[in-house]
């Protein structure tokens, strides 16, 4: 099978707060687990007990930028985020939600998988957002299998969330 990882040297965006958090810039967001790939935080507006965001230190648009070749980083983004889970003492993985929001429902244009749990303790008021199997929300699995199909060559152009802007600022 093929497993294409991409470059991630020098491949963030200085106005993404995803990226400053990514690389320590950012004293407030609550870190939970680091590696050289990945960061898992605590989300600032959480739907459960315990809602993280795990992202790549790499800056990816969101989930209609991945391709086969990052199949691996998706499952390594859902190994980080359930071992974050257990940390905090879940041991229901059953009663987990993993999943990605897609355009235009991120308010953040870096790729961020939601950790939830209990599932069962979701807002009430914010679990439309966090529905498997809705245009909301995209389980681990599902973005596995649309990303099968998909040819990295044909996704070879990198967008950077602040580039409009600073085109509008202009």
């Amino acid at each position: 099978m093929l497993d294409i990882e991409s470059d991630t040297s020098e491949k963030t965006d200085e106005c993404c707060i995803f990226c400053q958090i990514a690389a320590g810039d950012d004293e407030e967001a609550e870190i939970m687990k680091k590696s050289e790939e990945l960061v898992c935080f605590r989300d600032v507006d959480p739907a459960a007990p315990h809602h993280f965001l795990v992202v790549p230190t790499e800056h990816i648009r969101d989930g209609l930028s991945l391709h086969r070749g990052h199949a691996g980083l998706v499952k390594r983004m859902a190994q980080m985020g359930e071992a974050v889970l257990r940390d905090q003492g879940v041991t229901d993985m059953t009663n987990v939600r993993l999943g990605f929001h897609k355009p235009p429902y991120i308010s953040v244009s870096h790729l961020h998988l939601h950790v939830l749990a209990p599932a069962s303790q979701i807002s009430k008021y914010m679990l439309y957002k966090f529905i498997p199997g809705t245009e909301y929300f995209i389980t681990v699995q599902s973005t596995l299998k649309v990303i099968k199909k998909k040819d990295p060559s044909a996704n070879n152009t990198k967008f950077l969330c602040c580039s409009l802007s600073r085109l509008s600022l202009k």
